[in-house]
Order: C-alpha cells, then sequence, then structure tokens
C-alpha cells in the first residue's frame, strides 16, 4: 500500500469535524438527528463500535442527539437497493468504487464524491485471503491449489456482492500476476467457479454457509471477516494468505440527494470524517481493517501483516472499467460462470 502523508490527512478530517461540530452547535439543541448508513455485508460490528464512539463525541460537543442506524447486504445489492429507494441511505459504506459511482450516475451523489474527503475517501483497504478447516486438509496455500481435484470452494456472487466480486478479481490478477495471458486467466476463473457448489448474495451469508453449515474446503473472504471467523471457531478455522491477493478499496459518501431531503448535511459530513481521526483508525485496525494511517497499521503488523497486494489496474484500467469488463452483463463473469440448472419438480 503506497504510504500517505498522514499528517495531512488527520489535519483535514480534524478541520472538517471541528467545522461541521460548530455549524451543528448554532442549531437548536435537543432536536434529534438521524442518519442511516447503508454498508456491505461483514461491517455490522466495525460500525456498531464506530456509531458509539461519534454518538458521544457528536452528542458531546454540540448537545444534539444523534440517532445511526445501519444496514449491511451484497455491497452492489445494496447500492442498488439506494438507488430505487428502499434504503434512503444518508451515507454509503460500501465496498466497491462502482458501488457508490452507481449512485452518482443517478443523480443522487455529486460528482467529484471522491475528492471531499481525504485518502479519496478511502478511510482503509483490505484484502482477499483464504480460510480452511483445522490442519488445513487438502493443503490449500496458494490460487492454483483452488483448482485441485476434490476442492470445494465457498464465495459469494460476484453480481451482489463486493467480497464476490473481489475474489473473482484476485484470482483473475494472481493468474496474471504470474505471467499467465488473458486467455489463460479466463480459463482458470471458468475452473474456479466449476468449484463453487452455491453462491451466497452476501460475505456473511457465505462465512455462514462454511463455518457455520460445513460446506466447502476453503472460504475465500474479507482479511477482517476471516479474522473474525477464525477468532469464532475456537481453533477449528486458520487463515491462509495466499502469496498475492488483490487490493481492496472500499469507499464511503454522503448521498447528497438524501442529506438534501433530511436536513442533515452537517452531521453527515463529520460522521464520514470521523473515519479518518487516530481513535477510528485504531478501531479498524483492531477489527481486521488495514487503516490508512501508516503508524496504526504498524502497531497491529502481527495481525494484520505486510502482503503483496495487486492494484485493479493490473486487470483494468480502473475500477469503472473492471465493473464493466468483469460484471456488466455478458461480461467476464457471464462466460466463466453458469449457474447450476435448478432440480426436477417433484411429480406426484
Amino acid at each position: 500500500m503506497p504510504r500517505i502523508r498522514w499528517t495531512n490527512v488527520a489535519a483535514v478530517a480534524c478541520i472538517v469535524v471541528a467545522a461541521a461540530l460548530i455549524t451543528v452547535k448554532n442549531l437548536d439543541a435537543g432536536v434529534e438527528t438521524r442518519l442511516l448508513n447503508v454498508s456491505y455485508d461483514p461491517t455490522r460490528e466495525l460500525y456498531q463500535s464506530l456509531n458509539e464512539q461519534f454518538v458521544l463525541k457528536y452528542e458531546k460537543a454540540t448537545g444534539v442527539p444523534l440517532r445511526i442506524t445501519q444496514s449491511h447486504g451484497g455491497s452492489s445489492r445494496q447500492a442498488r437497493s439506494v438507488i430505487d429507494g428502499a434504503q434512503p441511505a444518508d451515507v454509503v459504506t460500501l465496498g466497491l468504487y462502482s458501488d457508490i459511482d452507481a449512485l452518482r450516475k443517478r443523480g443522487l451523489i455529486a460528482e467529484g464524491w471522491s475528492k471531499r474527503l481525504p485518502h479519496n475517501s478511502q478511510p482503509y483497504v483490505s484484502t482477499i485471503v483464504f480460510v480452511v478447516r483445522k490442519g488445513n486438509p487438502k493443503q490449500i496455500h496458494d490460487w492454483p491449489d483452488l483448482i485441485a481435484p476434490g476442492v470445494s470452494i465457498i464465495t459469494p456472487d460476484p453480481k451482489t456482492s463486493g467480497n464476490g466480486k473481489l475474489s473473482a478479481l484476485a484470482a483473475w490478477g494472481a493468474a496474471l500476476r504470474r505471467g499467465a495471458s488473458e486467455a489463460e486467466a479466463r480459463a482458470y476463473l471458468k475452473l474456479f467457479y466449476q468449484h463453487v457448489p452455491v453462491l451466497d448474495a452476501g460475505a456473511r451469508g457465505a462465512a455462514t454457509t462454511f463455518a457455520v453449515e460445513n460446506i466447502g474446503d476453503v472460504h475465500l473472504t474479507w482479511e477482517n471477516e476471516a479474522l473474525r471467523e477464525v477468532a469464532a471457531s475456537k481453533g477449528e478455522l486458520a487463515i491462509v494468505y495466499p502469496p498475492v491477493s488483490i487490493l481492496a478499496e472500499p469507499f464511503v459518501a454522503w448521498v447528497d440527494a438524501n442529506v438534501a431531503r433530511d436536513r442533515n448535511l452537517t452531521a453527515a459530513k463529520a460522521y464520514l470524517a470521523f473515519l479518518f481521526t487516530d481513535a477510528a483508525q485504531e478501531t479498524m485496525a483492531q477489527l481486521g481493517y488495514r487503516p490508512i494511517n501508516a503508524d496504526i497499521l504498524k502497531k497491529h503488523a502481527d495481525r494484520l501483516p505486510t502482503l503483496d497486494l495487486f492494484p485493479i489496474t493490473l486487470l483494468a484500467r480502473d475500477w469503472e472499467d473492471a465493473q464493466q469488463k468483469f460484471f456488466a452483463e455478458n461480461g467476464i463473469i457471464d462466460t466463466v460462470y453458469t449457474p447450476a440448472p435448478p432440480p426436477p419438480a417433484a411429480i406426484d
């Protein structure tokens, strides 16, 4: 991950938070402000902790009661629910740039949205790792091991889940990183999906399939989700870090159309700016996310080791190009994955 000048980012975040709180201080105290954070699947625990911290800070500084509710699901499915109006998000904290940018294309978020917060609106990064069963009985250590005979892979649906998209991109990119041609990478990805027995809609559903229902030999998931899953297993599961994986870059933004309607823009800005403060960055690291604060990341190197993570530009021009190339109708995923036919109807 490229090193950034953290003092500049921290200064910007603090200025944004301070300015927002000063503005709110002039509003009527006692009137509750509400925010809806629509997020991707495995961030439940992260935002439960961050919300508690921010609400206390906000109410102490402004005297204004604040309630933050959160929603979780597959990242792309969550974006569609905001576009459709089913979830009137004030802020979105999604797994992929393309999911938030889809809201911009529908006029819900302003042009240039990623430049409104520090570090291009990325408070942390992550990656895709493997979770295997105790003792790693199938000896899964690297991407080629996933397509060995008898190996069953659990990964979410790349049409609805950021985890699912990143797993596909990581598999493709790992092949390219070894010198494979695009034709060879396509052949690998086709074999990869032949080893996937079921596609859950999101990361947490896939975790349940693997860890609770005991289906599959290896689970491809976010690093933070892998750490949580392994800790909960009490020794029955283990993390395997492949030699190379993708640099995952979740993004955050306030939803301009909705905060204008809800009249809570100031609170939404302060909430997202808080994600770049030391307190929030420390919480992210503790819960298995790689904070952009390099000093805090270094403190947690025992749990968040240095990895060889390739950028999206290995596979496409940018995240938007990757979305079109791989996941649009008739994109690469449609050519390499054929859903299993439904079981025959029962005969009375």
